[in-house]
């Protein structure tokens, strides 16, 4: 019984947040409201008994909002992120796209005839899951990551025109700042 109730609560959680995603009025909280969205999501998964996919679900989520978050502040500052803005454009033509994908989507649950089940379950149902989305390709994977996240920090790095210690000096101890570009905080 606690555990129909908490996983309908997190089900209205989940359609919440994610409606709120075109609801609120700027990119930071739309961020947010999105990421809580799938967190819900996943802790729902692991309701249901299926751990793998609710973790991966849940961490895959939280950092992806946050290197999304990271990108907007560095990008943009805080303040345009955090500003009002719409995220809903073309209001008319959204609403028919998205009611007729729904048409599709439910028409196809409904008329496709579902395969039968062939044997039974595997034993660890976590474990077959995980052999089947990544089976010979883990190893792969655990070395493309950290691959994958040097190159976007170096790709930051390589980007950015000037960093604290251009201002500041090797020791980050000039006071003021050498600013090649006069502006910013003290003009």
């Amino acid at each position: 019984m606690l555990l129909d109730v908490a996983f309908w609560v997190l089900g209205l959680v989940a359609v919440a947040s994610a409606v709120l995603v075109f609801v609120v009025d700027s990119m930071a909280r739309a961020t947010y409201a999105l990421a809580l969205s799938f967190v819900a999501v996943g802790l729902a998964l692991l309701l249901l008994e299926q751990s793998y996919v609710g973790v991966v679900t849940v961490l895959m989520m939280l950092m992806e909002m946050a290197v999304m978050g990271v990108y907007m502040v560095m990008y943009m500052g805080m303040n345009p992120a955090l500003m009002p803005m719409s995220m809903v454009h073309d209001n008319r033509a959204a609403l028919g796209v998205s009611a007729a994908t729904f048409v599709v989507l439910a028409a196809g649950a409904l008329l496709v005839p579902w395969p039968v089940r062939r044997g039974v379950p595997a034993p660890d149902v976590t474990a077959a899951l995980g052999e089947a989305l990544m089976g010979r390709q883990m190893l792969v994977m655990v070395v493309v990551s950290p691959v994958m996240v040097a190159t976007i920090v170096t790709g930051v790095v390589l980007a950015a025109g000037r960093t604290r210690y251009d201002r500041f000096g090797d020791d980050l101890d000039a006071s003021p700042p050498r600013d090649p570009h006069r502006g910013g905080v003290g003009r």
